[in-house]
């Protein structure tokens, strides 16, 4: 390639992604795109360990776990020219394993169909422009009960595979034993995660990930070393399996809005905040190419859910990215094409233990429980229905049953003390559809 050609290709790059209008360079995009990449390179560990204990095949979910996190990430970078990059949620993947298929015993193929329902009915709404509608007339106190009552729900799921918290005939629950391995180790995993995040780091994950993998290679002879690089394995067994037999029972509409609720809530939360940091946002939340986002995110998640991998949703690690300077969709791109690349680790996924993504699900927990501060406490018909979703969650194990007494308390408080202004169409119609569901299902 001669030099006139490269000059070119970069005269195209800076047309194309406006980095003299963003003040960046594609030497600092770039630098943005590694950034990122690092600070959620975890997920295509951790996401195919959840999905394996739904009885999937976690080497083939490694795989398609990188390449729809490429793809949607390339989608946002060329399409919404956005510093926004997205990758299968750690929510959506950790109810899908653990609630629909492990407890309500779906099989993992209905499970995902049921995830591409809704990932499909939410691109819906984008396309008739009804998803920032049902953002703005959802309850405050129901988002934060939503956010907060998947963090405890998603700790507790870290806690139990490390076995720190185990099951008890007689008191329910109880601590585990502190001598094991897995109890050790995973304790140590969140605390690296929880230091590092508060010095900083914007990398704690990967790193408490790689320091207990190391240590557990060492002393747990369960982990084994299986090398680095290999040709991508076979995907057939998780690419195409959704099954739509008996998908649209009355029974399983509540979990697809739940499903919905809890995509729609994160992704376009996190969209939101990203372009904040990047100065791209209004005081209203607006910024450029926004509805072209949307699509990327819903139409993102329905393809991530037909390939194995649960819901994709924009990822707050892309503000790692932004804070070294990225500010187009070049850096979105260069995350993706690292993805991309990262298929040929996949012998990796192997030696990683269950245990050591004890510190980034409990981590996680904690930044979705903080929104608990912004509850006002002091006025019960906005506390009450935050507290009551919050705690069903985790209680009941599901989090249909979090969101729906959520909504139908909240109406109730609220009609109760006669605040009737603060009653929405929508809280109102999702509490009478929840209400139904108890009724006649």
């Amino acid at each position: 390639m001669t030099i006139h050609n490269l000059s070119t290709k970069r005269s195209f790059l800076d047309r194309y992604f406006a980095f003299k209008e963003n003040k960046t360079t594609l030497k600092t995009e770039l630098i943005a795109s590694f950034t990122t990449f690092i600070t959620m390179v975890y997920i295509i560990f951790v996401n195919p360990k959840i999905l394996g204990d739904a009885g999937m095949d976690s080497q083939a979910v490694f795989v398609t776990t990188a390449l729809i996190t490429g793809i949607a990430c390339m989608a946002m970078g060329i399409i919404a020219k956005l510093p926004i990059a997205l990758a299968p949620g750690m929510g959506i993947n950790a109810y899908f394993a653990y609630v629909l298929v492990n407890s309500m015993g779906l099989s993992w193929q209905t499970g995902m169909t049921l995830v591409f329902m809704a990932a499909s009915g939410l691109f819906l709404l984008s396309i008739f422009r009804l998803r920032y509608w049902m953002i703005a007339n959802i309850p405050v106190s129901i988002r934060i009960g939503v956010s907060s009552g998947c963090g405890l729900m998603i700790t507790l799921i870290g806690l139990h595979n490390a076995h720190i918290i185990v099951a008890d005939p007689d008191t329910m629950v109880r601590l585990g034993d502190p001598t094991t391995i897995p109890f050790v180790l995973g304790c140590l995993s969140f605390l690296i995660v929880a230091i590092l995040a508060q010095r900083k780091w914007n990398s704690s994950i990967l790193i408490s990930f790689i320091i207990v993998t190391l240590i557990g290679w060492v002393v747990d002879p369960d982990v084994v070393y299986h090398g680095i690089v290999s040709l991508p394995p076979d995907i057939s067994g998780v690419v195409g399996q959704l099954n739509f037999d008996n998908i649209f029972e009355i029974s399983l509409l509540g979990i697809i809005i739940s499903v919905m609720l809890i995509n729609l809530f994160e992704s376009s939360g996190t969209l939101i905040a990203v372009t904040d940091k990047a100065g791209l946002a209004d005081q209203y939340g607006r910024y450029p190419n926004q509805e072209r986002s949307l699509y990327i995110d819903s139409a993102s998640s329905a393809l991530g859910s037909a390939m194995g991998t649960s819901a994709v949703t924009a990822y707050v690690e892309s503000a790692s990215g932004i804070a070294v300077g990225g500010r187009t969709g070049m850096m979105a791109l260069g995350v993706g094409v690292l993805f991309i690349a990262s298929i040929f680790l996949s012998p990796l996924e192997k030696m990683v233990p269950l245990y050591a993504t004890t510190g980034a699900l409990i981590y996680i927990g904690v930044l979705m429980a903080s929104d608990l501060a912004r509850v006002k406490w002091d006025d019960l018909t906005e506390a009450v229905p935050a507290f009551v979703a919050t705690i069903m969650m985790p209680f009941s194990f599901t989090i249909t049953e979090g969101i729906a007494t959520g909504f139908i308390t909240f109406v109730v408080m609220k009609a109760g003390c006669g605040k009737f202004k603060d009653l929405t169409a929508c809280s109102v119609i999702m509490a009478m559809l929840f209400l139904a569901r108890y009724i006649f299902l």
